[in-house]
């Protein structure tokens, strides 16, 4: 029997709502000059319109999306689209530091709803047995955005302004809700009977492990690519855009080749993509001296790293079931922040009191032991296909969850 067909329309119009989402969250980082100077404001104060929109999107997820569970799912993702068009609009008219602060930490707000909904929403459009290729479509818009959606997008800056980029970007969100509208079908919210308590779904059996997963997994990562240019530099490798340039590539290349395969050996792509991450946090504090060394480890890293969260997510809605995914989403799109913010910070406390040699052997530890989890974990969060465990919770996964639909077949529109 063939492999049902992916709604492409829908998908990929999921596809730049991540995109959009990331390119209003970061391209002010490689504005802050002009920012600075158009908010009469010094360039680490503008930075702080980064922050802002961080925390804001950390601070919301869990709360709105379980204010927000009862409405239906489409009107919610249609306003944070909203949302962001008119955020980003008042950026680009705004010469009052304090109004464009106030708008990113609304942006941000809209940001922590829409990831909180992407990965479930991708997830319910599609089969069981295809939802590892729907979700690493979706998270494909992550990447595209930061190897080329910033770099273009600073270019624009730097021919027309900053105020066209956000002026684009709002213009783009527009589009995007006629998009949405057109091509994503409409999913009911959870009747107030049917809603799992957050306390509840952070309980089911695997949730808090495949939880735990992610915060090592980003702790680790992120303690070495903050600082990975001083790394390279420090190896003595003096191009480190090169470097840099050569991990964007590489996880684009991870995301296309864990779509490939994520929805038959889940599980073991998973400890392969850990393992690869492992063995190149090794070869960079053995051997970075050697430029070979160096840019085949950084590849290796980019091309693992840059499936795993596309990994992550597909099993944490397979552990906690469609119904509960927005909640659970929820839940990691904060403790991957809090990942962020962790690797960050032990990869800065090393950088300062052992310097950048020691960043490697910092997130070797965490990589090994999320491998070590992973490895042991196989009953409930990680099963082996083909297991009684990974057919159980398939089964329960693949409860009917449907768009509403007319007489003819067709998606129904509210």
């Amino acid at each position: 029997m063939s492999p049902a067909k992916l709604p492409w329309a829908g998908l990929l119009a999921l596809f730049t709502a991540a995109f959009t989402a990331v390119m209003t969250e970061l391209l002010p980082a490689g504005l802050l000059p002009q920012l600075g100077r158009a908010l009469d404001v010094p360039e680490g104060t503008a930075g702080f319109l980064v922050t802002a929109y961080a925390v804001a999107s950390f601070l919301a997820a869990i709360p709105m999306t379980a204010l927000l569970r009862g409405l239906p799912r489409r009107q919610v993702l249609v306003s944070a689209l909203l949302g962001f068009a008119l955020l980003n609009a008042v950026t680009a008219v705004s010469s009052s530091y304090a109004l464009t602060f106030a708008a990113r930490v609304g942006a941000g707000v809209m940001g922590g709803i829409l990831w909180a909904m992407l990965v479930g929403y991708a997830a319910r459009m599609v089969p069981a047995e295809r939802r590892g290729r729907a979700i690493a479509i979706v998270s494909a818009g992550i990447t595209v955005a930061l190897c080329a959606g910033i770099p273009a997008g600073t270019q624009l800056a730097a021919a027309v302004g900053w105020r066209a980029a956000f002026g684009a970007l709002s213009a783009v969100a527009v589009i995007l809700v006629g998009w949405v509208l057109w091509k994503v079908p409409p999913f009911p919210g959870e009747p107030a009977a049917r809603r799992v308590p957050l306390r509840r779904v952070a309980v089911i059996p695997g949730v808090r492990i495949v939880l735990s997963v992610t915060v090592l997994v980003l702790l680790g990562h992120q303690a070495m690519y903050t600082y990975l240019a001083l790394f390279a530099e420090h190896a003595g490798f003096g191009r480190a855009g090169t470097v840099l340039l050569v991990f964007g590539v590489a996880t684009v290349a991870g995301i296309w080749v864990v779509g490939a395969v994520i929805d038959r050996r889940p599980r073991a792509t998973l400890l392969a993509v850990l393992a690869v991450v492992a063995g190149a946090m090794l070869a960079l504090g053995l051997y970075a001296g050697s430029a070979g060394v160096l840019l085949g480890a950084v590849a290796l890293w980019g091309a693992a790293f840059g499936g795993a969260p596309t990994l992550l997510q597909t099993a944490l809605i397979a552990a906690s079931g469609p119904d509960n995914a927005d909640v659970a989403t929820s839940m990691q799109t904060t403790v991957y922040n809090a990942g962020i913010a962790a690797g960050s910070l032990t990869g800065g406390l090393v950088l300062e009191g052992a310097g950048a040699g020691a960043l490697p052997w910092a997130a070797l530890p965490a990589a090994a032991v999320a491998l070590a989890v992973v490895a042991v974990a196989r009953r409930h969060a990680f099963p082996a296909a083909g297991t009684r465990a990974a057919r159980t919770r398939a089964s329960t996964a693949a409860a009917p969850v449907r768009a509403l639909r007319t007489t003819d077949g067709t998606a129904a529109r509210r």
